[in-house]
Order: structure tokens, then sequence, then C-alpha cells
């Protein structure tokens, strides 16, 4: 059985070559619909996009590259067969996986809400399968998660690199290649670098106790552990919340809503985990040899994540980048929030591996997208990636050090045509604008110089001012249809975002700058900005669906959690309004692992310190980490522990009682615009439980 060729109406030559490719007997992604109802909006209240984005789209079109169609040809080599499944399910009984809810992009229309250079990246990634990247030897299982998958071919065995966000995609496909392949055991897995989408799957292709007993090498950067937890524990919940409007999650799937996430379709909805490694990459350059293949790896940390490295196989002369170098330019402050990334770093890395091993490197894969063949087409990709990263580091201080400022500089910097016309530098995950301010935010801060904005009011404080000062609601909603009409988009944002902060129930002030914001978002190229704008128009117009479970943080990372960690967003989750006054001091102890701690509450504020223990405490507290590690994850309570026999309390518990009552438990359900409040609340956690880590790229 073979899928249908694609006949496209448009420009998109290129898409036809992909959508052409051979199938043996995989289940079609086309809808059985033929995409019609991909045509109408999911929300009632949506509108089209406008004759101004239409035009603009068009000349979009005109400027872009669309003669040069290699990542087609690319994307499709080394086919080897796609699943007869479209859906993988989670092990409760939720889809985990559906890459057929985005066929309707396989039907060769052209759509006019989705920026057009989107839209190829977006079909480019409906790559849906096993595909050969180094005959007999190296594999890629793509479209099974917001990553690939990738399968080393040993002696005896599968190496797997980055084993997916989940454990149901990840084990669908191991099934897959070792169906297609003959079976073989998984000797070991590679973690390249420390986001959830590259390790979180892990436990579908190996057990622990393989790793514990020597059988399975995990083998990851020096600091992976950290990093993996760390980065993102103390503000997860916020990110949870932010990362729903980044990746648009609770947007349908649909040409006005998500198209894809630039690095792959979306993310795995399954179980996630965490197997410690037992195999840690420390030098800049370290060299390793398992099941008869010969891995050097380089370090690039302090890139795409805290720690990083990517592999070149000699024997094979192919390149992995980890998530280093992909099809796009990618974020360097990334919108779901985390620390700003270094972007001079960033080019540096890229060029030492150009020079290290680009000089002969036949063929360069990565964590995401499709790889490129031939050592002249491997170094043009490097070196655009490496100069993306300079320009945009060097440009934008050169004009901070003119004066420019972190509120001017998006509109001053623009990257070079020669930069544009390469499709491997295209901002797909990152957002250039964003990018050009996260670079002076690093350097210079968020501070713009100006003594207004040491002391910046609220929105909610001053949004009534604005509007009273314009003339009152039914002005401004005039003004801002007007600006709409005359695609003044920006301008309308700008008045009708202080009447909503204002009057937040203001229905057709709520509206209109529900449709100013979708317009944006149908322009936007990249995935991060269009989802913001997309979700940010629906919860306008509906609120923020109600009902939607947070990713709980899973046993594996709560294990991996320091107790020191987990005591910090102790004192980050308690109210400090209600801690005035308190003061106590709590020694606890966790004999398993040997390890002791001082907690002291004074000045409203709960502090402690590791390998210290305070002479005359309020109480004493004892209990295995192993135990604790249940009180972590929600499944019991202390007192509870205290009753099983497995934790002791000696003292006064007062202090205690009093700081488990202040606790504030925090839920990925807040409004980020006013008046959005969701339909159903979040069930909250449990006392002292940990959720919402949050660790994507």
């Amino acid at each position: 059985m073979t899928r249908p060729s694609l006949t496209l109406l448009s420009l998109f030559a290129g898409l036809i070559s992909l959508g052409a490719q051979a199938q043996t007997s995989g289940a079609s992604l086309l809808p059985s619909d033929g995409g019609a109802s991909a045509t109408r909006h999911f929300d009632s209240l949506g509108k089209p996009p406008s004759k101004f984005t239409i035009e603009l789209r068009n000349g979009q079109k005109a400027e872009l590259p669309f003669a040069d169609k290699r990542d087609f040809d690319e994307a499709k080599r080394g086919f080897v067969a796609e699943p007869s499944y479209t859906k993988i399910m989670a092990d409760a009984g939720h889809v985990a996986w559906d890459m057929g809810s985005y066929g309707w992009l396989l039907t060769g229309k052209d759509f006019e809400s989705i920026h057009p250079s989107l839209q190829r990246q977006a079909i480019l990634n409906m790559g849906y399968g096993l595909y050969e990247v180094i005959p007999g030897r190296v594999y890629q299982v793509r479209g099974y998660d917001l990553a690939n998958i990738s399968f080393i071919k040993g002696d005896t065995g599968w190496i797997v690199f980055d084993p997916l966000t989940v454990q149901e995609t990840a084990r669908a496909a191991l099934e897959f290649i070792n169906d297609r392949l003959g079976k073989r055991p998984v000797v070991g897995v590679v973690y390249s670098h420390s986001h959830a989408d590259h390790f979180g799957g892990v436990r579908g292709v190996i057990d622990e106790a393989d790793v514990a007993g020597g059988k399975v090498m995990v083998i990851a950067p020096e600091g992976f552990l950290e990093a993996a937890i760390s980065e993102n524990i103390f503000a997860g919940n916020a990110m949870s919340r932010r990362l729903q409007w980044q990746y648009a999650v609770l947007l349908q799937r649909s040409p006005h809503g998500h198209v894809d996430q630039a690095i792959g379709k979306n993310v795995g909805n399954g179980n996630a985990g965490l197997i410690a490694p037992n195999r840690l990459v420390k030098k800049g350059v370290e060299e390793i040899t398992l099941d008869g293949v010969h891995m050097v790896f380089q370090n690039v940390p302090d890139t795409e994540a805290p720690v990083e490295m990517n592999t070149y196989f000699p024997q094979f002369k192919a390149l992995w980048t980890s998530e280093l170098v992909t099809a796009t330019v990618h974020n360097i402050y990334t919108l779901r929030g985390a620390q700003v990334r270094n972007a001079h770093n960033w080019s540096k890395q890229v060029a030492l591996t150009l020079y290290k091993f680009g000089q002969e490197a036949e063929v360069l894969f990565a964590s995401h997208s499709w790889p490129r063949w031939g050592n002249g087409r491997i170094q043009e990709v490097l070196r655009a990636q490496r100069d993306a990263y300079a320009n945009l580091n060097n440009q934008v201080l050169h004009y901070a050090n003119q004066g420019v400022t972190i509120n001017e500089i998006h509109n001053v910097y623009e990257v070079p045509k020669s930069l544009r016309d390469q499709w491997a530098v295209r901002s797909y995950h990152g957002d250039v604008q964003n990018n050009t301010r996260a670079v002076i935010n690093r350097f210079l801060g968020h501070y713009d110089g100006n003594p207004v904005n040491l002391i910046p009011l609220s929105p909610k404080d001053s949004a009534p001012l604005y509007v009273e000062m314009m003339g009152g609601a039914a002005k401004i909603v005039t003004k801002g249809e007007e600006l709409l009409a005359q695609d003044k988009l920006l301008l309308a944002t700008e008045i009708l975002n202080k009447l909503v902060f204002a009057e937040p129930q203001n229905q057709p002030a709520r509206r209109l700058l529900a449709d100013v914001y979708e317009q944006l978002g149908y322009r936007a190229e990249s995935t991060s900005v269009r989802n913001s704008f997309l979700q940010g128009a629906f919860e306008l117009r509906n609120g923020r669906p109600g009902g939607v479970p947070p990713r709980p943080t899973g046993p594996d990372v709560i294990r991996a959690m320091s107790t020191e960690q987990w005591l910090d967003f102790i004192g980050i989750s308690l109210d400090p309004k209600k801690a005035e006054g308190m003061r106590f001091t709590i020694n606890l102890v966790t004999p398993d692992n040997s390890e002791q701690y001082t907690i002291e509450m004074t000045n409203a504020t709960l502090t402690n310190i590791k390998g210290f223990q305070a002479k005359s405490p309020d109480l004493t507290v004892t209990v295995n980490r192993a135990d604790l590690n249940q009180v972590m994850m929600g499944q019991a309570s202390f007192d509870d522990l205290i009753a099983a026999g497995k934790a002791r309390f000696e003292g006064d518990r007062t202090g205690f009682d009093q700081l488990r009552a202040i606790l504030i438990p925090f839920t990925p359900d807040f409004e980020i615009l006013p008046g959005s409040a969701a339909k159903a609340l979040t069930t909250p956690p449990k006392p002292f439980e940990v959720r919402n880590v949050v660790d994507l790229d």
C-alpha cells in the first residue's frame, strides 16, 4: 500500500516529494474528509485571515527561498517503513500521541492562516516512521514525540540516543524498529542533554535493574542529573502555565490553531521517567567505545541547555549535534521562562564542532529535524548556525553600545539577507525579536536606563489611568476597530491591552483584542509566537479551559531531587504575609543517606543549611529519604509516616504545624490576562508535595 501522491495548489512544489514517498503498509495520515474540516475555524468566535494578512503572506512567499528544496529530499531519504497506527496510547488509557491529528497538513492545501515558511516546516516535521541514516548502522524513528529517537546498531544490540519524553512513545519506537529489523537488546542509552524530551521515555527502552547491574551503560554529560532537576524546580508552576501558551497545548490542532512545534509536532503525554546515568562525560572531548561502536563526545555546556554534548562516530563519519544544531534558530530566551542562554558561547561551540568534526563528517543528524548528507552540505549548515548566533550576539551588542535599549532593540536588529535566505536558520522555535531582547538582558539586564522603569506600575494599576485619559472604553474600542481596519495591529494591542486590564469583563474589548492577537498569530513564523497569540485570543474569548490536569512530577524526578532543593521549594511555597512573627528551628535527619539539615524560620523567611544540626532545636524530625519521597509526591503525609513508624518527631511540633498551615498550593491555572479564569480549577497539591517541574526545549 502506498500513500497517495500530494498535489499542492500553491508554490509548495518541494512538498510533493515528501508526501509521495513510498510507504509500506502504513496507516495513512491523510484525514478521511480530505482536510475539509480543517478549513473551518474550531472557535465560533474565531476570524479568518484578514486581507492584510493574506497580502503580507503573499509578499513573504515571494521573498522566501522556495527554490531550495534540498530539505525535502533529505527528509525522505532513508525511509524504511511507516507504522500501521497513527495513535499511541498511554498506559493510563488516554492518547499519548496522535500523529494523525496533523494529517490535514498533507492535503496539499495552502493555508492562509499559517506563515508560508512555518507551513513548510510543519510539513517537513510530518515524517513518521523508521529511517536509515547510515546503512545497516544508524537509524531514527521520527514523528513519535517532540524529539527523534536514534538507534545505533552495535555488535550485539542497540545504543539509543535520546529516548523521547514519555515511556509509551519510546517503547513503541523500540518495538517498531525491532519488528522491522529484528529484535536486539538495548545495551546503551545516551542522554544528549538535560531537557525532558531527551530522557523522559527511558523506561520504555531499558530497565533500571539492568543499569544497576552493569548490563546497560547510560551515558550523559557531567552535571546532567542536577541540571535535569534544578533548572525549573523553583518556578515550575509558573513555567507550566506559560508552557500552555508557548506550546499551545490547550488549542485544537488546526490551521487556525496548533500546527507544529518547530522542532517536532508536539509533546508526548504519558509517563515520564528518569534513570540516573552510570557513565558521565567529564572532559571537553572524551572517547567511549561500547558494543563495537566508537563514540567521540564533545561537551557543549551553556548553550541550548546548561549541560549538553555532541557525538562524532569516526567509523561512520557521522556527526550527532544533539540540539546544538537543528533545522531552526533556537530560543535564547524560551517563552515558558528559563535562564537566558548564551548566544555568544553557542556560536563558539558550533564553530568548534565545525572545525573538530565538520571537516570530515559525511552525515549530520540530531535529536530533532532530519539529517543532512555530504560534507559540503554539513559545513554549510554548521556555518549558517554559527553565524546566526554570532550575528545576533554581536549586532545586538553593537547597537546596545550606542544606547539602543531592551525596549527598542527588536525594532532595530535585522537578520542579514544572506542568513534569511537559508532555511536552516529561520526562526521557527526561537523568535528573532525575542532573542534580541534576551541578549541585552543577559549582558545588561531588564532595566533600560530610564528611571521611570525602576519602579513601573503594575498593569492593573496603570491601566485605569490610561483608559480615563483616552476618554473611556467606548473611544478606545472605536479607535481599536479603526486601527485593526488599518492593519495597525501593534498600535491596537497597545490601547486594547490597557482597556482589558482596566476592565477585565469588557467583552467588546476582549473580543477585539482577540481579533488582533489572532492576526498576529497567523503571521508569525515562530511557533512560540504564533501559539502565544492564538492561545491568548482563545482565552480572551472563552476563558481558560478547565479540567486540564497538570503534568505532575514523576517518582523518578522526585527521587533525583535533592532534599536541599525540596526544602528550598518549601521556602518559596510559604505565604510570607502569614509567616510574620513565626520563629522556630527544626533539625532534619535522613539516616538512609546520612544527611542532616537545620531549618530555621526567622524574619518571615524559611532557610536551611545542609550538614549542620542546631544545638537546641524546637523539633527534630528523623525520616529516611526513601520514605520522605512519599511526602514529596503527595502519597503520604508526615503524620501517616509517624503512624507507620517511618518517621519520628522529637520535641515541640508547633512550628512544623504552623509551617504546614501557611503553604500555598501552586496550580498552573492562574490568569495571564485578567478575566480569563479557568472554568474548573486544577486540583491543588498536598502540603509539601512538589509538582510541575518543566524541562522542555
